[in-house]
């Protein structure tokens, strides 16, 4: 009988090719269709390894789940970014692998992240998302997540409306 660990714990440099390519199977599989293919290609280029290597060395929280020895998905998380907003904590990102989602690998991320950020004194936080990534607007509501703002953001010519999730610890 053999056992299969599944963890999540700090990303290290050595994480950033595999970051990457789950970065890149991840926005393939969320915004093929949504976002227009030329922005998705240069979005999904300009987060290779050399930048996942660099935000990690530079000290970003940004966490792994692996599953085994293959990196399965990934969160990236701090301080809230939006003003607007008075929620102390986000997580900017939150993807997993096409293959890994639906099976609870992406709620044991999103607690460890929202863990992580409550240990370090943000006791509230904010997620957006695309609105028509119903996945994962579906996915934000099902961990409630409560609906605090709307916003739009264009990716060429497309603007697209997203929404903002917010917990309070």
């Amino acid at each position: 009988m053999s056992t299969i660990l599944i963890e999540v714990r700090p990303a290290k440099a050595s994480d950033a090719s595999a970051v990457a390519a789950t970065h890149d199977e991840a926005w393939r599989s969320a915004y093929q269709g949504i976002i227009p293919g030329a922005e998705l290609e240069k979005l999904i280029n300009r987060r290779g390894p050399q930048w996942w290597d660099s935000a990690i060395r530079k000290g970003s929280r940004v966490s792994v789940l692996c599953f085994g020895d293959k990196v399965a998905g990934y969160a990236n998380y701090g301080r809230n970014r939006a003003r607007s907003l008075h929620f102390e904590g986000e997580i900017y990102e939150l993807y997993l692998r096409p293959e890994f989602q639906g099976l609870g690998f992406g709620r044991r991320l999103f607690t460890a992240a929202k863990r992580d950020l409550i240990q370090s004194g943000l006791k509230s936080m904010v997620i957006w998302a695309l609105s028509d990534n119903e996945p994962a607007v579906e996915f934000y509501r099902t961990l409630g997540g409560r609906m605090v703002a709307r916003s739009s953001e264009r990716f060429g010519g497309k603007s697209l409306d997203k929404v903002a999730f917010a917990w309070t610890a």
